[in-house]
């Protein structure tokens, strides 16, 4: 432990920590949901936890660390995606048509995971939230820095154009 570090920032440190170690596969999951790779999810989600970690002492309110960890780690799964280095072998293949080898997704999870494809970040980001974390629209709209009006939005624009895509 550092020499200058405050027991204040030591708590929420700790805060921040143990949010982490309770959320780690919910943001796993999310990460895994925007890159569908399982490396380049976990490189997202351990830059996600060192951010966190290391600005842990700028946490204004502890209460809402699970809040300020979500908004890390999607502001992650954002800048990931705007990298134009992030084409995985899995995406190569199937821009060759190259059918893999091995698959453990149906084609139903295929075509739900290409829908969400099309959708703009901040749609995707609420209708993962929403429908695979099970999180309520004002945690969203907390997590995402956003009006609850605005989140309502997103997640009904999201649907009808999900619901257009799969058909």
């Amino acid at each position: 432990m550092h020499i200058f570090t405050s027991k204040k920032d030591e708590a929420k440190r700790d805060v921040v920590e143990k949010v982490i170690l309770e959320k780690y596969n919910q943001y796993y999951r999310i990460a895994y949901s925007y890159v569908q790779n399982e490396a380049d999810a976990f490189d997202i989600v351990q830059n996600g936890v060192y951010k966190a970690m290391k600005g842990s002492g700028a946490l204004k309110n502890p209460e809402y660390a699970s809040t300020w960890v979500y908004r890390i780690m999607l502001n992650e799964c954002f800048r990931y995606m705007k990298q134009p280095q992030n084409v995985s072998y899995e995406y190569m293949q199937e821009e060759m048509g190259i059918e893999p080898a091995y698959s453990e997704d149906s084609s139903e999870n295929i075509d739900i995971r290409r829908a969400l494809d099309s959708l703009p970040e901040q749609d995707r980001a609420v209708i993962i939230l929403r429908f695979f974390e099970d999180m309520k629209l004002e945690e969203i709209a907390d997590i995402l820095d956003e009006n609850l009006s605005t989140v309502k939005s997103r997640l009904y624009r999201g649907i009808k154009k999900l619901r257009s895509v799969l058909g």
